[in-house]
């Protein structure tokens, strides 16, 4: 095993500020209990904005970004992992305030890790990855509270983004009525082709007021957005239904009236992917073989290298990437 290695390293002196591939040592990795040799990353939200030179995310430099990785273990102080192990690394802090999945080599805490599952390949657990378990878990909360396909429909915001798209492909395995809302025009037919029934504008599920109680429109909603357009969701919900809610896009105020819970007996669900107990995190990975696996991952993403990183991670602040992005590391 070769002792420097590549990474995508932030660093930040005063008010100079650099992203860029460098030669990392492996004595410049966190201490922790597991070597990993990553084979695949992919492309967050949170990617992105940990890689702005003004990032609330990063908390200290240098850094390497990433909040997912896969790849197959070097050296193992646990016993849990051995040398030849094939994992899935994500959330908790890796890629905010531990080193992530944009190297060559990571360490990571021997809790942090999932065993990669049966029938399942390294590169397709980087094209779900943080926004694939997200929407997994989401489906997972909603059906734990009820939701079946035969309820009616399920609305999905942010369709065209990382949650929303595996959200609208999942829900179409598993026979769910999916109606993708989304403001991009040219993403309609990538949304259709993943299974969506119906695709809306975002104007058709808010346009400037929200309403205490609105006409009962949908049965669930998968939201990663939130703000006003959650609001306005809430006011449209059936009765008994419920809204899984996942990120913070639209706004972080939710400007709702207690209507929706007191009438129509609504819930509303807080999706927590970083930290999600291992042994939820394991079921919801394991479906992801199964009843939620989409028809055609491939379709679902893009693959680049490490030097399309700075320019898709800047994409991905400005709405202009669809699906997921994932990144070959070897």
């Amino acid at each position: 095993m070769k002792q420097s290695f590549k990474a995508f390293r932030l660093d930040k002196q005063g008010e100079d500020f650099s992203a860029r591939v460098d030669e990392l040592l492996l004595v410049d990795l966190p201490d922790s209990e597991v070597l990993i040799e990553v084979h695949y990353s992919s492309v967050n939200y949170k990617d992105g904005l940990a890689s702005t030179p003004n990032s609330s995310i990063v908390k200290s430099y240098p850094f390497v970004p990433g909040i997912d990785l896969a790849g197959i273990v070097v050296e193992s102080k646990d016993e849990r992992f051995k040398r030849g192990d094939q994992v899935i690394a994500t959330s908790y802090e890796i890629g905010v305030s531990h080193y992530g999945g944009y190297s060559e080599y990571a360490k990571i805490p021997a809790n942090w890790i999932v065993p990669l599952p049966e029938g399942m390949s390294l590169k397709e657990s980087m094209v779900y990855g943080t926004a694939g378990f997200t929407a997994a878990l989401s489906i997972y909360r909603l059906e734990q509270v009820g939701l079946t396909p035969n309820k009616g429909k399920v609305l999905v915001t942010g369709a065209s983004g990382g949650v929303g798209s595996m959200a609208v492909a999942m829900l179409a395995k598993s026979g769910y009525h999916v109606v993708a809302s989304t403001g991009k025009e040219s993403a309609h037919p990538f949304l259709y082709e993943l299974g969506a029934k119906e695709v809306i504008s975002r104007e058709e599920v808010y346009e400037d007021k929200v309403r205490p109680l609105d006409k009962q429109l949908w049965a669930a909603a998968i939201d990663p957005v939130g703000g006003q357009t959650l609001a306005s969701i809430l006011s449209k919900i059936n009765y008994g239904g419920a809204v899984a809610v996942s990120g913070l896009t639209g706004g972080t105020a939710i400007p709702t009236a207690v209507f929706p819970f007191i009438l129509r007996g609504v819930s509303l669900i807080g999706i927590d992917s970083a930290y999600c107990p291992m042994e939820v995190r394991k079921q919801v990975w394991e479906r992801m073989t199964g009843d939620l696996k989409p028809k055609s991952l491939e379709y679902l993403s893009t693959e680049i290298t490490f030097k399309e990183l700075p320019e898709t991670l800047s994409n991905i602040l400005n709405g202009k990437i669809q699906g997921r992005t994932i990144v070959r590391i070897h």
